[in-house]
């Protein structure tokens, strides 16, 4: 009799490419014409500009008050860990906080529902500064990414390691997060009043 044959995992049915010569001519698409290079024109190269506030690793727009961008997940953290935010912050760096929450971090807290309505209402706190956002969508991870690399002054306050990872590669930019019961801060200057374990 016939065997069962397995089928291979993801195996794909074979699609015939546009630009094949079996299909009609009308429908065919066209082969692209790769343009030739003017060897006389002048070749523009964009290279990023080093921001001017960097002094080799150290950012020398920081200072205080320090503004402290706010993710979602780091007022869930503080909540859970019994911290008060603002507080907190002044232990961590011994100076003024201002903590700043954009409105994609706002909207990310609002659609979490009502099982975060505490957190809703730490967000709201008249200390907190509220800064608007022009661009679409409400991915607060590429909200806060954006920010930092075109303003050196803000700190970011995050537990979410893939933000870390993200923001770690912008130089010049600290990063607060939580661990054993209290804030510390990554990336930050000596001098700067950031605690050393």
């Amino acid at each position: 009799g016939k065997q069962k044959k397995a089928r291979k995992y993801a195996v794909m049915k074979r699609m015939i490419s546009l630009r094949d010569q079996r299909i009609n001519e009308k429908e065919r698409a066209k082969a692209r014409v790769k343009k030739k290079e003017d060897p006389s024109a002048i070749k523009e190269r964009e290279v990023p500009q080093h921001p001017s506030c960097l002094f080799f690793q150290y950012n020398t727009q920081l200072g205080p008050p320090y503004h402290i961008l706010v993710d979602t997940n780091f007022i869930n953290f503080s909540i859970k860990a019994k911290l008060d935010l603002v507080q907190s912050m002044m232990d961590c760096l011994y100076a003024k906080c201002i903590p700043c929450i954009t409105d994609c971090v706002m909207g990310e807290i609002e659609k979490l529902g009502q099982k975060y309505r505490v957190a809703l209402r730490i967000a709201k706190d008249p200390r907190f500064e509220r800064l608007p956002c022009m661009h679409k969508g409400t991915y607060a991870d590429d909200c806060l990414v954006q920010r930092v690399t075109q303003h050196k002054c803000y700190i970011v306050a995050t537990v979410d390691k893939e933000l870390k990872r993200r923001i770690r590669k912008i130089p010049g930019v600290p990063i607060m997060y939580i661990s054993r019961h209290r804030y510390n801060i990554e990336r930050m200057p000596d001098d700067y009043g950031a605690p050393r374990f």
